[in-house]
Parts: C-alpha cells; structure tokens; sequence
C-alpha cells in the first residue's frame, strides 16, 4: 500500500536515487517498487547507446542520437548527463519537477556518474541509495545471465565496476543485495522514513496548527 500524504499540506515528492555497478540488482528492485508504490513516477532517461531487444522507446529510456543528445544538453534540457561504458545518459528535467512539486516521489534508477551530479544540482530532494552485490564473483554470473551485452561491453562494465564500488560512501544508505526480498524491503522501509521527513517539513505544521486551534 502506498504511503499517503495526510493533511491539508502538500510535502514534496523524494528524488529516490537507487545506483550500483551493473549487475547488481538495482533494476529489478526498481521495478517492484514501480509495481508496488502508485506513489512512484520513474525517471525516464535519455541514452544514445543501441536499444536492447526486451526495451521499449519512451518506457525504458529515450533513445538518441548523440547529436541530438548533445544540442538539448546544451540547451539545459537535463538535470545531469554522463558518458558511461562509451554512451551518453541524461535525466530530462520538466518531468522530474513536475511530479516533485506535486507531491509524489521519482525514482532514478541510474550510474555512479548521473547520481552525483543530481546530488550537486538538487542536494535537498535526493536520497541516494547504494546498491552492493554479496561478492564480485556473483556480480559476474547475474552479467553472464543477463546475456544482453557482448562479452567485451560486459568486460567493460565488470572492469569500470570496481571504481563505483568504491564510491559506496558517497550515498545516504546501501544495501547490500545477497537476498533480493531483503533487499526490497530495506529499500522500501527507508523510502517510508524519508516520506516521514518530507511530511514533518511540511503536512505535520500544518496539521499541529488544526489541533491547537481545536
């Protein structure tokens, strides 16, 4: 069930930013909580790598030329952008605050790279949230069967997986994913406490104020 939003006040939404090495599960959490939490809108990224056979245009990513990639990050259209294993990404920004500014939560299910940057540009709204695999070893056979890349961009990503690794201490909170239901339910308990917080900065006044006046 979805946390609601009680009282007269309106808080706004919690930018959820769920990052890890590829292969690490991050996606599949992303999804339940899509699923689960009507509360949720997904930011939908911008990418100029070749689209995979199970995705979809404007459900998974938007897929782009790397000019036109380059002339709307020139134009400001994005709140972050990086190149990752030889691609652009990019988080389009009219939609993020669309749904920010309405009371509901976005998750960015995004790299190392893109979730600094959202950090730097939107400190107050982000929660970043660092996803581990249990051992390297178990990151490499969920890559293998994954089975979507090549060998040499899969070597690429095991390989630039090392680095992001060792950025764990940038982020708010990591789980570390060696159960998947544990996982999830860790991921889920911290977005409730962050809601908690966002309605403490501004439904809770308003509704100590109904109270007092009674």
């Amino acid at each position: 069930m979805a946390d609601d939003v009680s009282g007269s006040g309106k808080r706004r939404g919690v930018m959820l930013v769920l990052a890890a090495p590829s292969g690490a599960g991050k996606s599949t959490i992303a999804r339940r909580l899509l699923a689960e939490d009507p509360m949720i809108d997904l930011s939908i990224s911008a990418t100029t790598r070749q689209i995979r056979a199970s995705e979809r245009e404007g459900v998974h990513y938007f897929f782009m030329d790397p000019e036109g990639f380059l002339k709307k990050r020139d134009a400001g259209a994005f709140l972050e952008w990086a190149e990752v294993h030889g691609n652009y990404y990019a988080t389009p920004k009219a939609a993020v605050e669309k749904s920010l500014a309405e009371g509901r939560d976005v998750l960015f299910d995004i790299d190392v790279q893109g979730a600094e940057q959202l950090k730097q540009s939107m400190p107050r709204d982000v929660v970043g949230i660092f996803v581990l695999p249990p051992s390297m070893e178990a990151l490499r056979a969920r890559l293998m069967a994954r089975a979507e890349d090549s060998k040499a961009a899969m070597d690429v990503r095991l390989k630039n997986a090392t680095g992001e690794i060792a950025r764990w201490r940038d982020y708010e909170y990591v789980v570390v994913n060696d159960d998947l239901e544990d996982a999830y339910d860790l991921v889920r308990s911290i977005l409730r406490a962050e809601r908690a917080k966002r309605d403490y900065e501004t439904v809770i006044p308003d509704h100590v104020s109904r109270l007092l006046a009674e």
